[in-house]
């Protein structure tokens, strides 16, 4: 290694002193460093880059007898000493700088002023032995010869780098990391090589050395530097982030103030502007917009109705239908409200928002009439998600409508009133929120105590308190309670009573106005003591048998059963006294049937309602009425089908093939009432071509009325639909009501099935692509709520 050294140092020094000119240029020009720090950096690393230089030349001129060669090399030699003591001199300034800016002392460490003093000293004693010839002399061949007191020139030095390293020491713990070990480097290794340069001659260890830690100091300073740097850019960046959060919060907060304050305005909309707020984002986000627009969706529905704050109260708080002059000012509103929001020049889609979201998309709309891609999608979004929330919410004294009403109302409004796109996400998302309340509600039936919401009822005056409906179908559903008269009635007549109904809430309707919007059907109504009151049921049989006329001690304990099979209902009370049992002709076997608890002066307790998975057979319930049905007449190539709710039959399946005709002659039934209650066409798979296979593999579901409901999972479906000659909703219902003959053409090329009808003025053509690699592929007939008869089968 020291024969390397030896052969190779001028070009190490030569290296070294190069890089250290370099680094001191940067250093210089630098404005990250603490100024102190900076200089005392500059002079350490000059001193380094001159040191070597002069070191280099001493080696290079000795041995050189001339004048020049005897002038260099005393001078280089000189200088060698002198810039060795330099070089520790700048590295105590480092040292002393971090001190005071690092460690956080008030001064320096008075070690660091001792250690100046020697190298002061120290200074002076090579300038001494330059006469004296105290630490070397030359020969007469111009060599370097060490003198009799040559060490004495290591005192200062080595006490210095000792006295520094006890500084290094004492603080070390407090210094960052990459400085703290490149100090610690520099004093270790400096001393060691001073100690191993006592024994070796010739080579220039301790400078080369010393050099070396250096400009390490200087890469380990950059390295701490470039940290310290990213840290407090992080840090800025951090209370910029906050700073802009904060603003967002204050934002946030005044919009939904402002917001409140809005909805306080109109009686019953209270969290209005919220709902349409967070219906607004959903729709910008399944429709793909970015996380920056879903933000503005949600906040231009906040304030949308900004502009109500100028509408008088006597127009805003009226509960009823608005006089012509009170429309007038009541639209107003948009016109106001953009002109309250464009003031905020940041956000337009705010005052875009409040101003046209009463457009309607066929032009028909206000203030301006603007018609389709003329209204900013911001209004177009804010004005699906605000009519989804004037239906389903409650204003005033208006109730939320049925989720099939306001389907349907989107449904009838695509094209019209709304963007066909977020129309058609708004229905999605209506179906999913109902597919999720029915897994609820399913879920919800599962366990015995379950639903304990009516655990207990205190029963004034008849029907005062009523239970949610509880639905009765072909499982068994059974129900046990207590009874006790309320203190000074009549046990005998204070009893609970149970109402047999249909609601498209699946609760007991009161007023007038929801009775009509929920198709409120009230079949009749059940006393535990056997009295019946009929409504709209057809018939009723009641089979009481008497068991005891004494009295309980306590409450009276039941135990119900119901069930239903088609068109009757069976409910069974069971009590200490005596065994009630009813059975009921219902309306159809379309409408549904819900039980409420309710009763009159007594209190109800104890209610434990469970919904088994027990059947009965068909022929358990006694037919009181004749069977209602829409499908007696003609049958042709495949049995009528009646479907009485959604997909509740199908026809079994018919293979697809190039050429395939049906045809049916297709009705609803009178209880249909929305536009989808209508024939579908359901394009599968299974192993048996059955739609109830467990190996059902669905591709499309196209209903009349122009929907593809399908998921689109195992097959590419495209639909297009034509209503050029379409004579509305209301016709297209009516047409339905009275039944039309209906022919379906396919075409198939391998996998490629191409579907055309044409129905009641709504020309449909839809192409299914699958794309799971099955050959084998089937048509069954559906639907919803209605009857499909004479079912012809051909080739074309």
């Amino acid at each position: 290694m020291m024969d390397f050294i030896r052969i190779h140092q001028l070009n190490i020094m030569l290296v070294l002193s190069g890089i250290c000119g370099i680094i001191t240029f940067f250093v210089l020009i630098s404005n990250a460093m603490p100024k102190r720090r900076k200089f005392a950096m500059a002079y350490m690393e000059a001193s380094a880059t001159l040191l070597l230089t002069f070191d280099r030349y001493a080696y290079i001129y000795r041995g050189d007898t001339s004048s020049t060669g005897l002038f260099m090399t005393k001078l280089s030699n000189f200088l060698v000493f002198l810039l060795t003591i330099s070089c520790i001199r700048g590295f105590n300034q480092y040292l002393a700088e971090l001190c005071v800016n690092e460690v956080g002392r008030e001064k320096t460490p008075k070690r660091l002023w001792v250690i100046e003093v020697l190298l002061t000293v120290g200074s002076i004693l090579v300038i001494v032995s330059q006469f004296t010839g105290l630490y070397y002399h030359f020969d007469e061949t111009n060599h370097y010869v060490r003198g009799p007191f040559f060490v004495i020139s290591y005192i200062a030095p080595l006490v210095a780098l000792i006295l520094q390293l006890s500084v290094i020491v004492q603080y070390f713990n407090i210094l960052h990391r990459g400085i703290r070990y490149s100090l610690l480097f520099f004093v270790c290794v400096s001393l060691s090589a001073s100690i191993l340069q006592a024994f070796t001659y010739g080579i220039s260890l301790t400078n080369i050395s010393m050099v070396g830690m250096e400009v390490l100091i200087y890469i380990l300073a950059l390295i701490d530097l470039n940290d310290t740097v990213k840290k407090a850019n992080e840090i800025k960046i951090s209370h910029l982030k906050g700073q802009q959060q904060s603003m967002q919060k204050l934002f946030r907060q005044t919009v939904k103030a402002l917001a409140k304050g809005t909805d306080a305005k109109e009686l019953g909309a209270d969290g209005h502007s919220t709902r349409v707020a967070e219906v607004s984002k959903k729709l910008a986000e399944i429709s793909g917009r970015n996380e920056k627009e879903c933000e503005e969706a949600y906040y231009a529905g906040l304030l949308h109705d900004v502009g109500k704050m100028g509408v008088p109260d006597s127009v805003m708080r009226r509960d009823h239908k608005f006089t012509k002059e009170e429309e007038e000012i009541y639209r107003l509103h948009t016109v106001q409200g953009g002109e309250i929001l464009s003031s905020i020049e940041e956000y337009p889609f705010l005052a875009e928002a409040a101003h046209y979201h009463h457009e309607r998309y066929d032009g028909t709309g206000y203030p301006e009439g603007l018609k389709g891609e003329e209204i900013p999608y911001i209004a177009r979004i804010v004005a699906v998600a605000n009519c989804y929330d004037g239906l389903t919410g409650k204003r005033g004294e208006k109730g939320a409508l049925a989720s099939e009403i306001v389907r349907e109302e989107f449904v009838k409004g695509t094209g019209t009133r709304f963007d066909p796109e977020y129309a058609r996400i708004m229905v999605r998302l209506i179906d999913q929120v109902s597919e999720e309340q029915l897994k609820e509600e399913s879920e919800k039936h599962t366990n015995a105590n379950d639903l304990t919401e009516i655990n207990e009822m205190y029963c004034g005056e008849y029907k005062g308190q009523l239970s949610e409906g509880i639905h009765i179908t072909e499982n068994i559903t059974r129900i046990s309670l207590k009874s006790e008269a309320e203190k000074g009635h009549d046990q005998k007549i204070s009893i609970p009573t149970i109402i047999l109904f249909d609601s498209l809430d699946g609760c007991v309707q009161i007023d007038e106005e929801s009775i009509s919007k929920l198709r409120y059907l009230e079949y009749g109504e059940i006393w535990f003591d056997g009295n019946v009151v009929t409504t709209a049921a057809r018939n009723v049989k009641v089979d009481i048998k008497e068991l005891s006329e004494e009295e309980p001690a306590g409450p009276m304990e039941y135990e119900i059963e119901a069930v239903r099979i088609k068109d009757h209902a069976r409910i069974t009370i069971k009590s200490s006294q005596k065994t009630v049992d009813v059975v009921m002709a219902l309306q159809d076997s379309v409408k549904w049937a819900y039980l409420s608890l309710t009763g009159e002066n007594c209190h109800i307790s104890d209610v434990v309602i469970h919904e088994t998975e027990e059947t009965v057979p068909e022929d358990s319930i006694p037919r009181i009425a004749e069977e209602v049905t829409y499908i007696s007449g003609l049958e042709g190539d495949i049995p009528n089908i009646q479907i009485n709710g959604y997909r509740t039959d199908a026809t079994d399946g018919i293979p697809i093939s190039d050429g395939l005709m049906v045809s049916f002659h297709a009705m609803s039934l009178p209880t249909a009432n929305l536009v989808w209650h209508c024939p579908y066409m359901a394009v599968y798979n299974s192993g048996n071509g059955k739609v109830t296979a467990d190996d059902y593999r669905e591709y499309a579901l196209i209903r009349l009325d122009g929907e593809n409901t399908a998921k689109g999972e195992y097959a590419d479906c495209k639909m297009s639909v034509n209503r050029e000659y379409f004579g509305g909703w209301d016709a297209w219902k009516e047409a339905n009501k009275k039944g039309y003959d209906c022919t379906i053409y396919f075409r198939r090329r391998k996998n490629k099935i191409t579907i055309t009808t044409e129905n009641a003025g709504v020309s449909i053509k839809n192409v299914t692509t699958v794309t799971d690699g099955h050959s084998d592929i089937y048509l069954a007939l559906t639907g919803d709520q209605c009857a499909m008869t004479d079912i012809r089968i051909s080739q074309v």
